[in-house]
């Protein structure tokens, strides 16, 4: 079994808790660090002529290929979308010159090498096999154009493995004991994962996430979003499963397979398993293998001894996964994209503050809204990340907790409108978009709709119109949408007729809103045509009339003078009944606010609407309150299971200490026995 993959962060298996007692380590299995020129040495061996012919199987080149191959021997190389260097049915024989300028440190050039990887394979049977070329790292992580996406990926890893016990992730600088420069440091409490998974997360396309809820699903997002951060990142994972603990290093590295001129991406893997029997770490999966893996490890990793590699897992506990991201790219001035010294409870893009351009008085209240902060402020971003957090769940950055944050707390005048899409005459989902002015307007110059898939932000702030006159400013709406699938690096979502169509309802919401409450932030109300009697209902809205009826409030929601004036009119419409009178009304109710007045002979069919709208108000109403009925039980429930896995620690506790006591005594009989 070979002990090295391409591998990926994506799940971990689940996993009861138990305690995990600090554990003896023997003296370094290969001892200090490997000196660099042994390395080159070997490398000048296997690469000292490009004219050879190919090697046999047991040759140097093909057992060092072996120790860095992807998958077991077993399984199909084209069925995990692995390289084929270390199949026992394919001898691959690569010949490199080694690359002799380093890789450039500024990402979106750093795809630019050439030179010593213009190497020779060859085949030596007749199948042909997928092989991935190291360049593939860079260009699959040039996915995310945003560092904060790519944050945002390996913090879905985490929040997925809540279901298996997670209570916290971690995101922290750390420096690299190497060069002393900074590393990014992503933690977490989770199932953490054993040789096969860590194996499968390294694997492009491999996902084992089978719940509906969870967020990652195309198992891609470690690759792109670590690649993205950094040119090379270490996983360490501590997996306990029916009483066997293991832990696995696994290092994928642009850096060491550009220097080094492969070919093809391989990833060196150790694994170890606690031995119960003599309190110490027995190595899996063939001393040869580890061997030559561990080498490497030593050579290109941040750590240059096996005790120092070992000691990453003392603040693991008895499961996790601890991420370290380290030569971290820089931007095109030339500094570090990741800004860890601007504040020091929050890491920020690199010289990405924006200015507003609005007038002087209400600059700052537009800069220092969350719509502009997110895009450079990695905490408020994190904020808003998830639609809904358990509270038995944190995310601690630099040190420090982030609160979370709704984005429909920061709006006034709130309403809620029911939206159910339908394709071919059936309904393809259902979604409550809540929408309202932010309680900065009209000072902010600011407007969207905060888009959520599966609690996870998809599109924050998204601007499904551009106003002219100020039509629309400040109006904000967040939602979940759950029927429209997100794109790979879940910063956007794939342009789907349902997408489309949401796009165009939003648009609507947004024009409804804004032409019939305007008024209430202080600008002139816009009065819509009327629309004949027998105009259709969109056929995917459902709910409220289309763009002919205004949005209508909570009637606590208005200002008193508003609310009043609106309640006058519902009352004279109904006691007045020639025209005269009601044109009276009508300019009674617009010296009182935004009332919207119509003509007397659609006052009943309107009156009749409105009713109709009232009560699915009410009905939407009802649902929200059993969401957070809902919400509040599923938390309940959660805090049940953590003290259940507590109350299960303590029993294994107690059985460990029981049965720690039988073999003491087991040893004392036998002792008189002998002595007998």
């Amino acid at each position: 079994m070979n002990s090295a993959d391409i591998v990926n962060l994506c799940s971990d298996d689940e996993l009861g808790e138990v305690d995990v007692k600090p554990i003896k380590v023997e003296p370094c299995l290969v001892g200090g660090s490997v000196k660099r020129k042994q390395h080159q040495k070997a490398q000048a061996a296997e690469l000292h002529d490009s004219n050879i012919q190919p090697r046999t199987q047991e040759s140097e080149e093909n057992r060092s290929s072996n120790a860095l191959s992807t998958g077991h021997s077993s399984n199909s190389v084209l069925e995990q979308g692995l390289s084929p260097v270390g199949m026992d049915d394919a001898v691959v024989s690569s010949v490199a010159t080694l690359s002799p300028a380093p890789i450039c440190r500024q990402f979106w050039r750093a795809g630019d090498y050439d030179g010593g990887l213009s190497s020779k394979v060859t085949l030596q049977n007749s199948k042909n096999h997928l092989q991935v070329h190291p360049m593939f790292l860079h260009s699959n992580a040039t996915s995310h154009k945003w560092a904060f996406g790519a944050v945002a990926e390996l913090l879905d890893n985490a929040i997925d493995e809540i279901q298996n016990g997670a209570t916290f992730v971690i995101v922290d600088k750390i420096s690299n004991p190497r060069d002393g420069s900074p590393a990014l440091l992503i933690q977490d409490d989770g199932g953490g994962m054993d040789p096969d998974a860590m194996r499968h997360c390294m694997s492009f396309g491999f996902s084992d996430k089978k719940s509906k809820s969870a967020i990652g699903q195309y198992g891609n997002g470690f690759k792109t979003s670590s690649m993205r951060l950094g040119a090379d990142v270490i996983v360490f994972s501590r997996h306990l499963n029916n009483r066997s603990l293991t832990q696995s290093i696994g290092l994928l590295s642009y850096t060491f397979l550009t220097k080094t001129g492969h070919d093809r991406i391989v990833v060196p893997m150790v694994d170890y398993e606690f031995n119960t029997l003599t309190g110490s770490l027995d190595v899996l999966h063939g001393r040869e293998h580890f061997v030559a893996n561990l080498s490497i490890l030593l050579e290109w990793s941040p750590y240059s001894t096996e005790a120092e590699l070992l000691k990453q897992f003392d603040d693991i506990g008895s499961h996790g996964t601890k991420i370290v991201i380290y030569n971290l790219w820089f931007n095109n001035e030339g500094n570090l994209e990741l800004d860890f010294d601007s504040d020091s409870k929050d890491i920020r893009i690199q010289g990405d503050t924006k200015k507003i351009d609005t007038i002087p008085a209400w600059r700052t209240v537009n800069e220092q809204n969350i719509a502009n902060q997110f895009n450079y402020s990695l905490r408020v971003y994190l904020s808003i990340l998830y639609l809904r957090v358990p509270e038995t769940f944190k995310i601690v950055l630099r040190g420090e907790v982030v609160e979370h944050h709704n984005v429909v707390d920061d709006l006034k005048y709130i309403e809620y409108i029911l939206y159910r899409p339908q394709s071919g005459g059936n309904v393809e989902g259902t979604a409550v978009t809540t929408i309202g002015f932010l309680k900065q307007a009209p000072q902010v110059n600011i407007h969207g709709f905060c888009v959520y898939h599966k609690n996870r932000l998809i599109l924050p702030f998204w601007q499904v119109v551009s106003y002219s006159d100020s039509r629309g400013r400040g109006v904000v709406g967040a939602l979940e949408a759950n029927f429209i699938e997100p794109t790979h690096n879940k910063q956007d979502f794939e342009r789907t007729s349902l997408f489309q169509k949401l796009e165009c309802r939003l648009k609507e919401m947004t024009w409804e809103y804004w032409d019939y409450h305007c008024g209430l932030i202080g600008y002139q109300p816009k009065k819509k045509p009327r629309i004949p009697e027998s105009s259709q209902i969109s056929s995917d809205y459902t709910g409220k009339s289309s763009v002919q009826q205004p949005v209508l409030l909570n009637q606590h929601s208005l200002p008193h003078s508003h609310s009043r004036a609106a309640q006058g009119l519902h009352t004279k419409r109904k006691e007045q009944g020639n025209l005269a009178e009601f044109e009276k009304v009508k300019q009674q109710a617009g010296n009182g606010g935004n009332a919207v007045v119509q003509p007397a002979n659609t006052i009943i069919s309107n009156n009749s609407r409105n009713q109709e709208a009232t009560t699915l108000m009410q009905e939407n109403q009802k649902l929200h309150a059993k969401c957070s009925e809902y919400e509040k039980r599923g938390e309940e429930l959660n805090v049940k299971a953590t003290q259940l896995r507590r109350e299960i620690e303590e029993v294994q506790r107690e059985y460990d200490r029981l049965l720690k006591e039988l073999e003491s005594l087991d040893v004392v009989k036998e002792e008189k026995n002998v002595n007998t």
